[in-house]
C-alpha cells in the first residue's frame, strides 16, 4: 500500500551527510506507525480509551486476586471470565443494530456510566467488608451488559474517525492502547499493594483503591466522548429491529470470507485466552508466589502485544494479511502448549511476552480485515457479529477450560487448547481459501 500523504518525506539529497539518513528512515517509519494519530478525534479518544483500559486492568487483576483468595477455585474463577461475557453472547446483536440506528457517542457513553457504577458499587462493597462471591459474579454480569452495547459502537466508530486507507493503522494503535493498558494495569495493581502494604493497609483495602480508582477513570473516557466532532447522520431507512438484525445475519452468512474469519476469531478466544485466566493460579500454585508475580506475569504479556501491534501498525495494509494471521496462529497454539509445560519463571515470562506478541498480530490482522470489507451502513451489526465470536469464545472458553482443570490441571488444559488452536489454524491453511487468501 503506498504510504499516506502526511506520512511522505521527501528523500535526501546525494549530498546530505550520510549520518542524516538513519534519522531520516526513523522518521518516515514513525509516521508511518502513528498515522492515525494525525487525526484530532483520533487523539482525543485513544487517550480516553486507553485511561479508562488502564483502570479496567488494574481491577481486572484485583478482581481475579480477590476471587482466588475468596474461594481458591479455578471454577470460579472460569464463571466469573464468564458471566462477564456472557452479555456478550446475548445482546452484542442488538447492540449491533443500536450502533447503525443511534448515536453511537451517546451509546458508548451509557455503556461507560454502566460500567462506572459497577466498579464503585464492588468498591464499597469492599469497604463495608460485606462482599461476597455472588455480589462480583452478579456484578461482572451488569458490566458485560455495558459492554455488550457499548463494544460495537466502540468498534463502528473508529472507521469515522480516520481515512479508510489508514484504518489499519487506527485498529493497530486501538490495539496499543488496551495492551498499554494490560501492561500498565497489572503494574498499577502491583505497585498498588505494595504502596498499600507500606502504609500499614491490608491486602483487600489495597483492592478496594484499585476499584475505586477503575470507577473514577470512567470520568475521561465520558469527557473525551463528549469533546468529538463526529456527528451521527440517521440511516435514510428504518426497519422493525428483527428484520434489521435479519439482514446483517444474512449479510455475514452470504459473505463467505467474513464467516471464516468470524469462526477464526471464535475459535482463537475459546481456546487461546484461557492462558490469560489461569495466570493467578499459575502464580500461587505452579510458582509459589504471590500478587506481585501475577501482576509481572499479566505485565510481560501485555508488552508482548504491544510490540505486537506497533509491528501490525507499522505495516498497515499489506498484502497476504489472512495467511499471515493463520501462520502466527500455529505460533501461539505452540507457544501456549510451551507456557504450560515451563516450570521456570524467566522462562515463563518471556513465553508469555511471545504469546502476547503473537494473540495480537492475529487479532489485529483479522479485526482490520472485518473492518475493511464491512460497509458504513451494515459496519455495527457486522461488527457485532464479530464482537459475539470473539467476546463470547472468552466466557465460553474460560468455563469449559475451568471446568476441566479441576478435573486435570490447569497446565494439562493449555496444552490441549495450544494444540486444538493449532490444529485450527491449519485446517483454515489447507481448506479455507478465502481466508488465506486476502
Amino acid at each position: 500500500m503506498a504510504e499516506p500523504v502526511h506520512a511522505q518525506t521527501a528523500s535526501p539529497p546525494a549530498t546530505a551527510d550520510a549520518g542524516s539518513q538513519p534519522a531520516s528512515v526513523g522518521a518516515r517509519a514513525a509516521r508511518r506507525m502513528l498515522a492515525a494519530f494525525t487525526y484530532r478525534d483520533f487523539r482525543v479518544q485513544w487517550i480516553g480509551a486507553c485511561t479508562s483500559s488502564i483502570g479496567t486492568w488494574m481491577q481486572i487483576a484485583a478482581q481475579n486476586w480477590l476471587v482466588v483468595s475468596l474461594t481458591h477455585s479455578t471454577f470460579f474463577l472460569g464463571l466469573d471470565a464468564f458471566l462477564q461475557q456472557l452479555p456478550i453472547i446475548l445482546f452484542s446483536l442488538i447492540g449491533g443494530v443500536f450502533a447503525d440506528r443511534y448515536d453511537r457517542r451517546r451509546t458508548l457513553i451509557a455503556s461507560q456510566l454502566v460500567q462506572m457504577s459497577t466498579s464503585g458499587t464492588l468498591a464499597l462493597l469492599m469497604f463495608l467488608h460485606v462482599v461476597q462471591i455472588w455480589h462480583i459474579l452478579v456484578l461482572s454480569f451488569v458490566t458485560g451488559c455495558g459492554q455488550s452495547f457499548g463494544g460495537p459502537a466502540y468498534q463502528s466508530l473508529i472507521p469515522s474517525l480516520v481515512d479508510k486507507k489508514d484504518l489499519p493503522n487506527a485498529v493497530a494503535l486501538n490495539s496499543i492502547q488496551f495492551n498499554v493498558a494490560r501492561v500498565l494495569g497489572p503494574l498499577a495493581f502491583g505497585v498498588t499493594l505494595a504502596a498499600f502494604g507500606r502504609w500499614g493497609y491490608s491486602e483487600p483495602q489495597a483492592m478496594n483503591a484499585c476499584f475505586l480508582l477503575n470507577s473514577l477513570s470512567f470520568l475521561v473516557v465520558i469527557n473525551t466522548l463528549m469533546m468529538l466532532h463526529v456527528k451521527h447522520i440517521p440511516p435514510a431507512t428504518t426497519g422493525a429491529m428483527r428484520d434489521e438484525l435479519k439482514n446483517g445475519l444474512s449479510y455475514v452468512w452470504h459473505h463467505g470470507t467474513l464467516v471464516g474469519l468470524t469462526a477464526l476469531a471464535a475459535a482463537t478466544t475459546f481456546l487461546g485466552f484461557a492462558v490469560l485466566t489461569f495466570l493467578p493460579l499459575f502464580a500461587q500454585q505452579v510458582f509459589q508466589q504471590g500478587a506481585s508475580t501475577y501482576s509481572h506475569l499479566m505485565a510481560f504479556s501485555g508488552a508482548g502485544s504491544i510490540v505486537g501491534a506497533l509491528t501490525v501498525a507499522w505495516l498497515g495494509k499489506f498484502k497476504r494479511m489472512g495467511l499471515t494471521a493463520l501462520l502466527m496462529q500455529i505460533v501461539y497454539g505452540a507457544l501456549i502448549m510451551a507456557f504450560a509445560m515451563s516450570r521456570s519463571l524467566p522462562l515463563s515470562e518471556a513465553l508469555l511476552f511471545f504469546t502476547g506478541f503473537a494473540l495480537m498480530i492475529v487479532f489485529s490482522t483479522v479485526t482490520s480485515l472485518v473492518q475493511l470489507i464491512a460497509p458504513n451502513e451494515m459496519r455495527g451489526r457486522v461488527m457485532s457479529i464479530y464482537m459475539l465470536a470473539f467476546r463470547g469464545g472468552m466466557p465460553l472458553g474460560s468455563l469449559v477450560s475451568g471446568y476441566f482443570a479441576t478435573l486435570t490441571s490447569a497446565p494439562t488444559v493449555l496444552i490441549v487448547n495450544g494444540v486444538l488452536l493449532s490444529l485450527v489454524a491449519a485446517w483454515f491453511l489447507l481448506n479455507n481459501q478465502g481466508v488465506r487468501e486476502l
